[in-house]
């Protein structure tokens, strides 16, 4: 009697040997792909800073530097760019203490205040009003924008600052943002971390927010 032969693709014990090693591969690939995460994304320090080193997320004490927002031919989109010192709330030597310290506040101040239920951060959120993950890098708060001369200001910080605490008088956009009561302390943590964020390095990530001018004055354009 002859012995039948049956193709391998309808063979059972083929598919399961297989489902195995596909299961296995993407297993350890997934494996890889956390543990290099977890490098790109782990927070870099004061020193980082100081020695020139780029880290997708800079350490705090970037808040004592200037960021711009740059297009990379490269990558094929806008990077954050870490530049010299700049003065912050009147300094520009911020310890790495007190710049977490000061990071941490903005983060549960956003938290507190359900920022979130009305803008996006990093992806996250509501699209009913602005994304904030490059709110720092919007010229609109430059020297070149109207929010200064609005809040009688002489910083983007400041500016900013007088926004978070009284945004009635200051009406920037149709949906005006409600008067949520943060305090002084908790618009300088807010603005201390939406610097930061701007910092982080998100693949070009919000699309929308726009190029350089060409001027290389007035930064990037916020998208709408």
């Amino acid at each position: 009697m002859s012995k039948k032969t049956v193709s391998v693709w309808t063979s059972i014990p083929f598919w399961r040997r297989s489902a195995g090693w596909v299961t296995g591969f993407a297993a350890m690939l997934l494996i890889w792909l956390t543990f290099d995460t977890m490098g790109q994304i782990a927070m870099g320090t004061d020193a980082d800073l100081k020695n020139g080193i780029t880290k997708r997320v800079p350490g705090p004490t970037v808040i004592n530097y200037k960021i711009t927002y740059e297009m990379s031919d490269k990558r094929g989109h806008e990077v954050p760019v870490i530049g010299e010192k700049e003065k912050f709330f009147g300094r520009d030597d911020w310890s790495e203490e007190e710049a977490r310290e000061l990071l941490h506040l903005g983060k549960l101040g956003s938290q507190a205040k359900n920022c979130m239920n009305c803008h996006t951060l990093l992806g996250n959120g509501a699209y009913y009003a602005p994304d904030l993950t490059k709110a720092w890098l919007d010229p609109a708060w430059g020297p070149n924008g109207p929010y200064l001369g609005m809040t009688n200001s002489k910083t983007k910080e400041e500016a900013m600052s007088k926004f978070l605490q009284f945004p009635s008088q200051y009406p920037t956009h149709e949906r005006m943002m409600p008067n949520l009561g943060i305090t002084e302390k908790e618009a300088m943590g807010l603005v201390a971390f939406l610097k930061h964020m701007s910092s982080i390095d998100t693949n070009g990530f919000p699309r929308n927010f726009g190029r350089m001018s060409t001027d290389g004055v007035t930064g990037a354009i916020h998208g709408k």
